[in-house]
């Protein structure tokens, strides 16, 4: 397969396996690139891409930006939070806005979920979803793919577990379509009022005992607790939660095997992980980052190849 199925990255659920295949081995050549010392390619000298983020975000942002300048392509960067948003835009209009200066491809945050494939309706360019509300976040899953593939060889045949607020996860419910899609078991683990009510519809095994899950699994994929999507408290305390759902390294030393340990980041050290775990030889939280870019860069140089047809 030489070529993306789709014109747009808007979730996994519409990815094929050899999508994700043609995105990895596209990401290993990037990956090469990347730590040479002449980190750029010209690949996208003429391409455009806005950057459109309707919701704050650090790390994400980042690496779009970075895996984008490595590509050559021109940037666009707009925060909704500083803009005419504010002042009542619609999403079509400043989409049109953006679009009348000729750009080939927008990069999308949203609050709502379905943001992405609404816009893919409506405008003349080839949208990538960076996460909408809490619905999916298609690049971190394939990131996260990618550093199991990188780590353990292969993601087919693994026991991936994902622990914490699954409810308010954009991250988990990309990550269990593309593990799935690849051959994986998953697990999710956390406490009940943070687990979706029919997520056992979607194929994957719940546990609400840390232990056990841990014992389970190859892959222990730690996400933080979204404050900021909770409108009601979720469990009593912090420290409750922390107790109950904290990797920390009495924990994984007690366990009879050694387990990888992934963070989507940002990290709330001392609630779902503990510092020594997270910095640990186990995890490979910074190669996470690193791979971002580079399979970053891969999407989007497939899909801007699709572009130029």
């Amino acid at each position: 397969m030489s070529e993306l199925s789709v014109n747009h990255l808007l979730g996994i659920k519409y990815l094929k396996r050899e999508d994700i295949n043609l995105i990895f081995e596209t990401a290993d050549h990037f990956k090469e690139v990347i730590n040479r010392p002449i980190k750029k390619v010209p690949s996208l000298r003429d391409v455009t891409i806005a950057n459109l983020f309707f919701e704050n975000s650090t790390r994400t942002k980042l690496s779009f930006e970075l895996a984008e300048k490595r590509l050559s392509a021109d940037v666009i960067n707009f925060s909704a939070s500083q803009s005419s948003v504010k002042k009542g835009e619609t999403l079509i209009d400043t989409v049109n806005n953006i679009l009348s200066m000729k750009v080939d491809m927008v990069v999308m945050r949203h609050p709502n979920p379905g943001a992405g494939v609404f816009l893919s309706n409506h405008v003349k360019a080839s949208i990538i979803n960076a996460g909408d509300g809490a619905h999916e976040h298609p690049t971190q899953a394939l990131l996260d793919s990618y550093s199991i593939r990188e780590k353990l060889g292969e993601v087919a045949g693994k026991k991936v577990v994902i622990v914490g607020d699954i409810l308010h996860s954009r991250v988990a419910l990309s990550n269990i379509f593309a593990l799935q899609l690849q051959g994986a078991e998953v697990m999710v683990c956390g406490p009940k009022t943070l687990l979706p009510k029919h997520i056992a519809s979607l194929g994957v095994k719940v546990e609400t005992n840390l232990r056990k899950a841990l014992e389970w699994c190859d892959v222990a994929n730690m996400l933080r607790v979204q404050n900021e999507r909770m409108d009601i408290s979720y469990f009593p305390s912090t420290r409750e939660y922390a107790q109950q759902f904290q990797l920390n390294k009495n924990l994984l030393e007690s366990l009879d095997k050694e387990i990888t340990i992934m963070h989507p980041g940002p990290i709330n050290r001392g609630v779902e992980i503990t510092s020594d775990v997270a910095d640990s030889g186990q995890a490979i939280i910074l190669d996470q980052v690193e791979n971002g870019v580079a399979v970053r860069m891969a999407v989007i140089y497939l899909l801007a190849s699709k572009i130029k047809q």
